[in-house]
């Protein structure tokens, strides 16, 4: 067993006694259901966990936005702010099975020619065409939306092709709701964390759900370099 499994049991052993206590996670809607929920029933205390889901990016003023924990984009550092990233992924082109089989998608150049959507945050589609070896010619510009969320799930009904998070969507590759349509992907880079109020870093409930978090990446392969784990902002 490893050290964070290890971690992880003792963090649920002493809580054991505060089952009743009831932890509040802020989180996005698309987080929630494509990668948090289906895997939440394997944490010991899932009936503790209440999740809030966040109208955007949900915000770490945990002064104000009633949470214990905090799903957040990146891991960058912030003042008073415990933060630990949990989360790595490259990005793959995906669509519903029905749009690949139409449009007869077989090599990277196809996706000249359909649909694709951009990402208002982080549009990653020229670094992805580069890595699959088609370069000098520029893709039609498609729909933008306001996050990777949005061109998911809009590639899941069927509109076009998203550049999504591998690490995201694995679940819903595996229910064939969509479908990887190339190997190629993007480098692999830090796409979530878990933040918390930098004076509560050692509370009991938050340091069990952070382990159980880094021992879901872990076993997945997802999880970031040790290392950038134990960066902690508390300026």
């Amino acid at each position: 067993m490893t050290d964070l499994l290890d971690n992880l049991a003792d963090s649920t052993e002493q809580i054991r006694s505060h089952s009743s206590e009831v932890l509040k996670v802020l989180c996005t809607p698309g987080f929630a259901a494509r990668w948090l929920l289906p895997r939440l029933p394997r944490f010991r205390h899932s009936e503790a966990v209440r999740l809030r889901i966040a109208d955007g990016a949900p915000s770490t003023d945990f002064n104000s936005n009633d949470a214990d924990v905090v799903i957040k984009w990146r891991d960058d550092p912030q003042d008073g702010v415990a933060v630990w990233p949990f989360l790595t992924s490259a990005r793959t082109p995906v669509a519903a099975p029905g749009f690949a089989r139409r449009h007869r998608i077989v090599h990277p150049k196809d996706l000249l020619g359909v649909t694709l959507f951009r990402d208002q945050t982080d549009d990653m589609w020229p670094k992805w065409f580069e890595a699959a070896g088609v370069v000098g010619t520029a893709a039609a510009e498609g729909p933008h939306y306001p996050n990777c969320e949005y061109a998911t799930t809009a590639a899941e009904a069927g509109l076009g092709v998203a550049l999504a998070y591998d690490a995201v969507i694995r679940d819903t590759l595996s229910e064939g709701r969509l479908v990887r349509l190339f190997e190629p992907e993007t480098p692999p880079f830090t796409i979530y964390a878990i933040a918390c109020d930098g004076r509560r870093s050692d509370d009991k409930a938050i340091s069990a759900f952070r382990d159980w978090l880094l021992a879901e990446t872990r076993a997945d392969g997802t999880l970031p370099d040790r290392a950038s784990i134990e960066t902690v902002s508390m300026h």
